[in-house]
């Protein structure tokens, strides 16, 4: 089923559009706020989404979309108040799936680059240029706004367990707050990431598979003040999230290693 789209600006028809493919080794282009996309991926977040469009808006002036999850309450008409382009999608793709779409969106309409974060108010907008800074320092592909004082001893010790099976050399997994360039666009608007369900440890061992670099830059977040994690909601979510996600690991070390075999005796035949 297609979403329904409600925009309250349309994209500047002068953005040029994507290339099919980029390869790794162009040089790095510094990312600025206005050729961006802001995605916001939002499940009945009524109470907060409103006040985090306007506060991006203010913070960055780049254009903003709100991918209304299914929502049953009124997220999509206050994310449009507030000045936000949204798409409703008529059943519930989950965050990733929502992100997802966003990040298409934005291929679709040129945007140089996505800069994702939650609907709940946790990341504050005065933290977004941080970001960007960084992007422009490192020239990375992917910049990840990280919180460690926001994880519990539990969350470090998952953490520990989740970068030693994966190789990531990243403090904090699941940080919603990240800004992707355009080759890290082109990776996740495709059809491996569409097989994705949750947008953290997946999404960055897709990444590092396709030779992307990811850095990370330390930002102040808020506690939710409504609502809870639907990832950390009890412990057997948890408990369901860990073993998916040993799964997913263990799934694309294996893959990996078939694919070097293969690699090997094809080359060995030569």
């Amino acid at each position: 089923m297609i979403p329904v789209i409600d925009r309250q600006d349309a994209p500047r028809e002068n953005r040029a559009p994507p290339s099919p493919t980029f390869p790794l080794d162009a040089s790095r282009t510094a990312l600025s706020p206005a050729d961006c996309l802001a995605v916001i991926p939002a499940r009945d977040e009524s109470a907060s989404v409103g006040a985090v469009v306007a506060g991006v808006r203010a913070t960055l002036g780049c254009d903003v979309l709100v991918v209304d999850d299914a929502s049953v309450d009124d997220t999509a008409a206050h994310a449009a108040a507030a000045g936000a382009a949204t798409l409703r999608l008529p059943i519930g793709l989950g965050a990733w799936g929502a992100t997802q779409t966003g990040i298409r969106y934005a291929q679709r309409h040129g945007y140089a680059g996505v800069i994702a974060l939650d609907a709940d108010g946790q990341h504050r907008p005065d933290s977004l240029p941080a970001l960007f800074a960084a992007q422009q320092r490192s020239g990375a592909h992917v910049v990840i706004g990280t919180c460690l004082e926001r994880l519990s001893r539990a969350k470090r010790l998952a953490w520990w367990y989740l970068r030693t099976l994966t190789g990531l050399k990243l403090m904090d997994l699941t940080s919603g707050l990240r800004l992707y360039d355009r080759q890290a666009v082109e990776v996740l608007a495709g059809p491996e990431a569409s097989l994705l369900d949750y947008q953290d440890i997946g999404v960055l061992m897709l990444l590092a598979k396709n030779g992307l670099r990811i850095e990370e830059t330390p930002v102040p977040m808020r506690a939710r003040h409504v609502g809870r994690s639907r990832v950390f909601a009890s412990w057997p979510i948890v408990a369901q999230y860990m073993l998916h996600t040993t799964v997913l690991c263990i799934a694309q070390l294996d893959a990996g290693r078939r694919s070097s075999h293969l690699a090997a005796r094809e080359s060995a035949a030569c």
